[in-house]
C-alpha cells in the first residue's frame, strides 16, 4: 500500500502530464480537501518531491488567492548535453543534488535503472570518504564524467 505522499505525488505528475505546456496551478487547500489531509502534507509532497534538481519549477503564492504553480523543466537534448552537465553541476554537487539529477535522467528514460544504481553508488558520501568541500568537488567530477561517457560525448 502506498503511503498519502506517493498517491499526491503520482496524482500531480499525472495531472502535470496530461496539461498543456507543463504546468499547473493547484490550490493548496482543494488538493488537501481532495486527499483529506493537512494542508502541510501537500506542502512537505511539493517541496520534496517537486524539486529544481528533480526538473520542476515551484512557484506559491499565500493568501485568499494564492496558488501552487508546478511546472515540468524538461532536459536538453543529447547534442545540448555536454554544455549543460558543465553548467548544471558547476564545481561542486550535494549527494542531494546528485541523487536528483540522477532520477531525473531516469524519468525522462535517459539512462537505465542500472545505470542509475552504478552512479548513486559511485557519488555515495560513504563512497567518496573525503572532507567537505573535497567531497563535492569530486563527486561533481565523477558526475560530469559518467554523463558524458553514458551520452557518448568526450571532453
Amino acid at each position: 500500500m502506498r503511503n498519502i505522499s506517493d498517491i499526491i505525488e503520482h496524482y500531480l505528475k499525472t495531472v502535470l502530464q496530461e496539461s498543456h505546456g507543463g504546468m499547473i496551478e493547484i490550490q493548496r487547500n482543494d488538493l488537501a480537501d481532495r486527499f483529506s489531509c493537512v494542508p502541510s502534507q501537500i506542502n512537505y509532497v511539493i517541496s520534496t518531491r517537486f524539486t529544481l534538481e528533480k526538473g520542476y519549477l515551484v512557484e506559491s503564492k499565500r493568501g485568499g488567492g494564492g496558488y501552487i504553480r508546478i511546472q515540468r523543466i524538461d532536459l536538453p537534448m543529447h547534442s545540448e548535453l555536454h554544455a549543460h552537465v558543465h553548467e548544471t553541476i558547476g564545481s561542486e554537487m550535494s549527494q542531494s543534488a546528485a541523487e536528483g539529477l540522477i532520477y531525473r535522467l531516469v524519468e525522462a528514460n535517459l539512462i537505465t535503472g542500472r545505470e542509475a544504481a552504478l552512479m548513486r553508488s559511485a557519488v555515495l558520501r560513504n563512497t567518496l570518504l573525503l572532507k567537505l568541500p573535497y567531497r563535492d568537488e569530486m563527486r561533481a567530477r565523477i558526475m560530469k564524467a559518467m554523463l558524458i561517457a553514458l551520452m557518448g560525448q568526450s571532453d
